[in-house]
């Protein structure tokens, strides 16, 4: 097992009417801005239960946040947390509110120069304020960790930034608030959650039982009850791909194993460059990048096949090449491209190469030349 260390403080409240707890996990002195995105919080009773929350607080709004939250968007919005003197950044709405609201609260005190270049190559400011999350869509676990994947319109750029600072400090999640969601963001959830699962799972054995386990348990959690998600949109359905999600991206699967990754660096390089929903990328790209990494990734793609998808096949190489038609096989079921469709390959490797993420792969092995045979592919 890799050596590591882990820590996720991040409080949890799970379950039907938790943002009644807001008033108790706000500190005292917070002056709130409050950040979410195109609006259904107002229409789904969400807003309004907030704003009860922050009755007895000074609170300011923010709304607009884009699908791909954009820098030049949240730039904005540190101007009024500064203006209004927030000191307590509370993002309410999906993966990219939240992604946004740990990014917004990194930059208020960046007063000089530019923040995305002081986050990017800077050293992780530690004087970020304070981050609450109130999650409405699950897909990304950004809720508990600290992770911002943050796109720059003037640079044609998408980048994740990390920093331990902004994780939230707590974390409501309702899976009532999953009611008013459209299907095509259902689908998106579980598909984006699976892949987060792959990308620290499907790389190479080493002595993690644990997170292996947790992994395949969580795999099959998804595999039942993504579907059911879209057919029934039940409660049970509800709670369990919600719970899936936040734990996909945690830590805790991730600690002490390698991990790729480089599904995700090709898919934003795809969603800056046309736009294209975050979790649609990741399924258009990460069957093609499993058969090219298949030699690389045989032992646990094998296991994979067997443990998670139950085929009985005793030939390793055949095992995974069912494990990834399998895979596939899912992400149609779910709604989502497994093409591309003809992508400018080479528009996506520079992305990567000016994003100076080159090589990428638990084994540094993808090079430019790798993705455009991944793309190749996919098409």
């Amino acid at each position: 097992m890799v050596s590591f260390r882990l820590s996720n403080p991040t409080e949890i409240l799970f379950g039907p009417g938790q943002i009644a707890a807001l008033p108790e996990l706000l500190p005292a002195d917070a002056r709130v801005l409050l950040l979410y995105g195109g609006g259904s919080i107002k229409t789904n009773g969400v807003y309004d239960s907030v704003v009860a929350g922050l009755a007895g607080h000074s609170w300011v709004e923010f709304g607009g946040v884009e699908t791909n939250p954009v820098y030049e968007t949240i730039a904005i919005a540190a101007d009024l947390a500064r203006a209004s003197r927030s000191n307590f950044i509370l993002g309410v709405g999906g993966g990219s509110v939240i992604d946004a609201a740990k990014f917004l609260a990194a930059i208020v005190p960046i007063t000089c120069g530019d923040a995305w270049d002081a986050l990017r190559t800077g050293p992780a400011p530690t004087n970020v304020l304070p981050v609450g999350a109130i999650l409405t869509l699950p897909a990304t676990g950004s809720e508990s960790n600290a992770v911002s994947v943050i796109s720059h319109a003037g640079r044609h750029l998408k980048l994740p930034f990390a920093n331990q600072a902004a994780r939230p400090r707590f974390a409501i999640l309702d899976p009532a608030t999953m009611k008013s969601l459209s299907r095509r963001q259902l689908e998106n959830g579980v598909v984006d959650a699976f892949t987060h699962i792959l990308e620290q799972y499907l790389t190479y054995p080493v002595n993690a039982p644990v997170q292996s386990g947790f992994s395949e348990t969580l795999l099959d959690v998804l595999i039942e009850w993504g579907p059911r998600l879209l057919d029934e949109n039940s409660d049970e359905a509800r709670e369990n791909v919600m719970w899936v999600a936040n734990q996909a991206l945690n830590g805790l699967i991730g600690a002490g194993v390698p991990q790729d990754w480089s599904t995700h660096m090709i898919g934003h390089a795809i969603t800056a460059l046309h736009g294209t929903d975050h979790a649609r990328t990741l399924t258009m790209v990460m069957p093609s990048v499993l058969r090219s990494q298949l030699d690389a990734k045989l032992p646990v793609l094998a296991r994979y096949a067997r443990r998670v998808w139950k085929l009985d096949i005793a030939d390793d190489i055949l095992a995974a090449e069912a494990g990834i038609a399998a895979t596939e096989a899912f992400f149609a079921r779910m709604g989502c491209p497994t093409r591309t469709a003809g992508l400018d390959a080479d528009a996506v490797v520079d992305h990567i190469a000016m994003a100076g993420q080159f090589p990428l792969g638990e084994n540094g092995t993808i090079d430019a030349d790798v993705v455009r045979d991944i793309l190749r592919r996919a098409a």
